[in-house]
């Protein structure tokens, strides 16, 4: 008798859970703002003569498609998987007299998984949460400016048979985020965050595969997204 008592629990305990558990697809718009800082160019400054210590890397924001799910244990735990198409970044040179020069461009896909804490004590509708987790960023489809070819052919670096390369590589990094989700309908709502992201990469400029170059990019972009809410 008593181990049926216990069954029965377990089995309604089980139920309930289920019955609070729920699946959320948000989609919509997601821009990556880069708050980078980097090392120097001191090669490229050494054999320019450029001032010591007076150049960097400026990386570009861009907008994608955002496409994050989440499950909710409960009314207050959730975890969220955030993932884009691939977003795409200039990347140039900033200060000293070749302020500006293109470096080149790549494409990155950074998804992020994170622990939410729903705030749910005000208001069923207007559930404002915040999250922490873990992003990886992986980069690809790296290519060279002509810019930058040109530069490092004007400076004897290089010559116009020569292969130059441009790697940078993958990232893991701590990801917060805050942000609210608001229901309109039973299955229909409206989802808005923002996430500080920690991504550091090391850039590599290469000539016939040997690194002339290299640079430490810290991008630790501000991510936002505003989204359309499918509860299932």
């Amino acid at each position: 008798m008593k181990a049926s008592v216990l069954a029965v629990s377990a089995i309604v305990a089980m139920s309930s859970f289920a019955a609070e558990a729920q699946w959320g697809l948000n989609v919509g718009p997601v821009y990556v703002g880069p708050q980078e800082s980097s090392s120097n160019l001191n090669v490229i400054e050494e054999v320019a003569g450029l001032t010591p210590g007076s150049t960097e890397l400026a990386v570009n924001g861009n907008t994608q498609l955002g496409i994050t799910l989440d499950y909710k244990f409960n009314p207050n735990w959730a975890v969220q998987l955030i993932a884009a198409t691939p977003f795409s970044h200039d990347i140039e040179v900033s200060g000293s007299a070749i302020d500006g020069l293109h470096v080149g461009k790549t494409k990155h896909l950074p998804p992020t998984l994170l622990a939410q804490y729903h705030v749910t004590r005000f208001s069923d509708r207007w559930q404002p949460f915040i999250g922490i987790g873990l992003n990886y960023t992986t980069f690809f489809d790296e290519q060279v400016d002509g810019q930058l070819s040109g530069a490092l052919d004007s400076l004897g670096v290089t010559q116009g048979t020569d292969e130059v390369s441009l790697t940078l590589s993958d990232s893991w990094g701590l990801a917060l985020q805050a942000g609210v989700n608001v229901q309109l309908t039973e299955n229909l709502g409206i989802h808005a965050m923002v996430s500080q992201m920690n991504i550091a990469t090391t850039g590599r400029v290469r000539v016939n595969g040997t690194t002339v170059q290299r640079v430490a990019v810290d991008i630790d972009p501000l991510v936002t997204m505003v989204g359309v809410r499918w509860l299932f």
